[in-house]
């Protein structure tokens, strides 16, 4: 394997030396680090590098994927974080074998046609730092997906397709303008981390107890009331800056649906955690309106 990286030259003289001497390696140069290199364009010959597996251009000036980053097939890895692109480009789709994808810290506003097509293999996704408003249906097709971050973006809904990514475990949403969350989160099985702080969220659906592997919650920053009833497994749950209802607890005759709060690390200071459960009964529930609702009370131990 060889492997040609530079980390603290920054010159575009260097950089190009760098290149020539990756080129000279042909099928046999296996990773390339161009990061910080100033760089306008990127350049056409890497198509002359056919088992390319990882390529780093972070911390650049590239606004557009060249065509010839088809030709890479064989790349496991792309790091195309802090440049200047505007799209997730349709040249994707060909990279097959593509498992990590970093695209965060550019200006990228939507997904181009097919971007999705080709990514079965795609892990990781992370498109934190950009300018999107919308994620496209196609997204479903990223079958191997286990890490999706979309941090400070401007994200107004989530996809229900996005729901349908069986394996993954990880899901970031921070910083965006959600006012929702779609009922079809509770196919996300496989869900071990949930990140939605400063959105505009007011409900949490109540499909989102069917989270059986939920570990890790971090809802602060939001404008919910009441959380749905279920049996949520969670070790870490964080709500702080929501206009929670903070009333005395009232003994219910019935404990079921009440979420598992031993054991959680908590936001600080958090005593009473409002739940939709029952008072007495279905009947007695139903009868009071929506407005009825339980308490729970935070034990530490």
């Amino acid at each position: 394997m060889v492997t040609f990286s530079l980390f603290y030259f920054s010159s575009k003289p260097m950089a190009e030396r760098l290149l020539v001497r990756a080129l000279k390696g042909g099928k046999n140069t296996k990773i390339v680090t161009l990061n910080g290199k100033k760089i306008t364009k990127m350049p056409s010959t890497l198509e002359k590098l056919p088992g390319l597996k990882t390529l780093d251009l972070q911390n650049n000036r590239i606004p557009k994927v060249c065509p010839e980053i088809s030709t890479l097939t064989q790349l496991t890895s792309l790091n195309l974080g802090n440049n200047l692109l505007e799209e997730v480009p349709e040249e994707m789709k060909y990279l097959t074998s593509l498992k990590k994808l970093h695209l965060f810290g550019n200006r990228i506003h939507r997904f181009a046609s097919g971007a999705c097509d080709g990514l079965q293999n795609l892990i990781l996704l992370s498109l934190n730092n950009n300018q999107l408003t919308w994620i496209p249906p196609e997204v479903s097709r990223l079958k191997s997906l286990t890490y999706l971050s979309i941090n400070h973006n401007w994200l107004a809904s989530i996809p229900r397709e996005l729901c349908f990514l069986k394996n993954l475990s990880e899901l970031q949403l921070n910083y965006n303008q959600l006012i929702c969350i779609p009922e079809e989160i509770k196919f996300l099985k496989n869900l071990q981390k949930l990140f939605l702080v400063r959105n505009n969220i007011e409900v949490l659906p109540e499909g989102f107890c069917d989270l059986i592997n939920l570990r890790s919650l971090d809802i602060a920053g939001n404008v919910i009331q009441i959380f749905p009833s279920g049996n949520l497994k969670l070790r870490e749950f964080y709500c702080e800056e929501n206009p929670l209802l903070m009333k005395q607890p009232v003994h219910a005759v019935k404990q079921e649906g009440v979420w598992r709060l031993q054991n959680w690390k908590i936001s600080r200071n958090l005593q009473l955690v409002p739940l939709r459960i029952l008072i007495c009964s279905y009947k007695c529930f139903n009868q009071r309106g929506p407005n009825v609702f339980g308490i729970a009370q935070v034990e530490s131990r």
